[in-house]
Parts: structure tokens; sequence; C-alpha cells
């Protein structure tokens, strides 16, 4: 652990990071806190790619809210920031056990639990959707009876629709069941004796929409129109952020954004909620207590001018934010997929091909990497991503077409039984 104290000149507030998440898909969240503040980073290693970032670092457990409050206490910090999904709510405790601003840890709780959110929804009478929790596969069938085929089947507790499946019918659940319910990854602990939720099938488009609620107003920020692949799995494969969205100003969406915050207790927060925009209205998938993934935060900045990370830091204060939208047109990101399972050679970018619409390119597989498709595994099939900007969701979509046709994935072999 390194010792705070003169590491920094100047009087910022000192925040302490809680799991700063990936350099490709987060460290542009990092890097613009760090311009205004002080930062030190809790992390399970050492710090690597951070390090120009902060003043000083604790190795810790980070899922651990009882190790983190024995780390912080030695540490005189002003706020507490976290934008990792699976450490929210570790995150929370140990800003309520310093006498932090936080977010209120059993909201935080109904938000990481997909079953409480829905419990709490019904209860506010908000974005109704019929749903129920599973024991087993007899306590599925049941509950997706009582419902109707098709249903949504889903963990209870993981994150990026990991595990999400689309069933048709009875049949197909008991294909299904066993592989969602033992569906798992190292960094979700909460276990639940009901580990599987069935969910009625919200059929329509799918958003989702970042916010800044404080004391009970919500403001959507920008909305990313959310780009689907690999039926009846739900992986998500691109996003489109548009600052025209007329979504922005839909009176039916801005009354659904404040009655859901309200209903699981989130008064002052930056979320990321998910919908389907069905023929009864938007109906909710689910609340982040964070911002949204997949880069999506950084297509807002892009078009939008709003700083997330500058946001939360201002949250971790107790300040409250400036959140000013300038808008600025359409971005996009595409996640680049293998057509079937394999090992990667290499990812060849022939950047003379690439349209002048291009913001960036960012290879994701090494040499010798494991590129599986759903349902063998979940999101790291990807080898590379694209973010495009243009005036128009649009000429975001033509100027992915052409940027993808730029980036060729050099397979070295098949693995075996490869899904494509």
């Amino acid at each position: 652990m390194d010792v705070p104290g003169r590491v920094a000149a100047g009087n910022e507030p000192l925040l302490i990071l809680v799991s700063p998440m990936g350099e490709t898909t987060r460290g542009y969240l990092l890097q613009s806190v760090a311009k205004e503040y002080r930062l030190w980073l809790f992390k399970e290693e050492e710090p690597t790619w951070e390090r120009p970032y902060v003043v000083g670092h604790t190795v810790v457990d980070t899922l651990d809210a009882r190790a983190l409050t024995e780390a912080a206490r030695q540490v005189p910090a002003d706020g507490i920031l976290c934008w990792d999904e699976t450490r929210i709510l570790p995150s929370a405790l140990l800003a309520e056990a310093l006498g932090l601003p936080a977010m209120p840890s059993g909201a935080v709780r109904t938000c990481r639990d997909k079953h409480a959110t829905r419990r709490a929804l019904t209860a506010a009478g908000a974005s109704p959707v019929a749903s129920a929790s599973a024991r087993d596969l007899a306590e599925a069938r049941a509950a997706a009876r009582d419902i109707g085929y098709p249903v949504v089947v889903k963990p209870r507790a993981l994150v990026g629709s990991n595990g999400t499946t689309f069933v048709t019918d009875e049949d197909h659940l008991a294909r299904v069941f066993d592989s969602v319910a033992t569906r798992s990854m190292p960094e979700v602990r909460e276990r639940f004796a009901a580990p599987v939720v069935v969910e009625e099938y919200l059929d329509g488009p799918e958003i989702s929409v970042d916010s800044l609620c404080w004391d009970g107003v919500v403001t959507p920020l920008f909305v990313a129109r959310k780009h689907l692949g690999y039926p009846p799995y739900f992986e998500e494969v691109g996003h489109t952020v548009d600052a025209a969205d007329p979504l922005l100003t839909d009176p039916e969406l801005g009354a659904a954004l404040t009655a859901v915050h309200a209903a699981v207790g989130l008064g002052r927060a930056w979320t990321h909620t998910e919908w389907r925009l069905t023929r009864g209205g938007p109906r909710l998938v689910e609340i982040n207590a964070r911002s949204g993934g997949d880069l999506i935060p950084y297509l807002g900045r892009l078009v939008t001018g709003v700083d997330a990370g500058l946001v939360a830091a201002s949250l971790a204060l107790g300040v409250r934010p400036s959140a000013q939208v300038r808008p600025q047109g359409a971005a996009a990101v595409r996640f680049l997929y293998p057509e079937r399972d394999v090992v990667a050679e290499a990812v060849r970018v022939d950047e003379a091909r690439l349209p002048a619409a291009v913001d960036r390119v960012d290879v994701l597989a090494a040499p010798g990497q494991s590129l599986r498709l759903p349902p063998r595994a979940h999101v790291t099939g990807r080898y590379a991503l694209v973010v495009v900007t243009a005036a128009t969701a649009e000429g975001c979509a033509e100027a992915l077409d052409a940027a993808a046709a730029a980036v060729t994935l050099v397979p070295a072999r098949d693995l075996p039984g490869a899904a494509g």
C-alpha cells in the first residue's frame, strides 16, 4: 500500500476509486476525473496503466465491503467513486461506513437483484412487467405458464445480459434452465435460493438511457439505441447515440424514468436504465446505479459534451453536478465477432481503408486468444471495436459498415465444437 501524503500538488478533493476496470472501455473516465481530482485507487492487483493518473493505491479485495472499509480508514478520502457494476454495492456500503455521500445501499442492493427490482416496481405501480423468481425447473415452468410464452429467463444478479435467454416453450425452457441457473461470474458473489428470474417477454426495440438523478428529478442525458445479436441470447453487439434522439424529450419515457427511480429509492445518482419500447409504452428491463458500459458514456460525451466521470465525481462529493448538454450529431460503436469459434492469430487494421468518420479502432483479441460465440461465451468473442461519429444515426451505420470491412481477423485454427 502507498502512503497518502504529498504525492500530488494542489488541494483538489481526494476520491477513492474502487475498481477502475479496463483501460479500453473505462480508461477515458479515469483520465477525465484525474484532471480535476486526486485519485486513490482500490484494486485487487498492482496498478499498471492507471499509475500516471493516481496519487496512490491500495491492493484490497474490492468485493469485500469490510476489507474496503478497513483499508479506507488509512486514506483521508473526501468521497468514494465506482463505475463497476459488480463493486457498486460494496462501494455504497463503504461510503456509508465512512459517513461520506452515498447512494443508499438498500437502493443499490435492489438494483443489483433483478427480482428485487421487479418487486419494488410492482409495489410502486411503475413499469409493470410480469415476473417471478425460480429455485428450480418446476418453479420456472409454473412461472412461465402463468406469464405465458414466450418468456425471458435470466440469472438474478449477473451483468451485461450474461445468461439472458429468450425461451419459446416448455421444452426450450427445460433445455436451457440449468445453463441459466448455474451461470456464474467470479466477480459476482451474490447468491440466492431462487437464482433464476422468469419474465414476460417485452417485444419492441431496446434502448438504454443514462440519466442524472438529483433529489428525485431525473434528467435523461443521452439515449443509446441497442443493437443485439445471436438470438435467442441478448448479446449486445453495438450501440448508437444521437443527440437529437426524440426519446430525450418523450413525456412517457420521462415519466417512467421518474417512477422507476423513485420505486427503487434512488434520489441522487447517475444511472443506466435499459428499456423495451413496447406497444404499451416503455417497460424497464433493468436499472443500474452507475454509468453505462460498452463505451456508451464515451459515445454520450462525443455527442453531448457531458462527461460521465466528472458527473460521478461530483456525486461522490455530494455536489450537484454540472451536466450542460451541447448537442453535436451522433456516434456509434460496433463490436466485431468471428463467424465461428476460433483461436485468433492476428487482427489487422487497414488504416488506409478506414473512413474519416472513425473516431477510434481498438483491437481486443491477442494472438492465441480463444474467441467463442454465444452461448459458449459472453462478449469475450469480440476481436475488435470501432467507434464512429456522423451527423446522423444513419450516417454512423454507413461509416461502421465501411470501417468494419477494414478490420480483418486472421484465425489460427477453429476451436473444437466450433459454433457459427
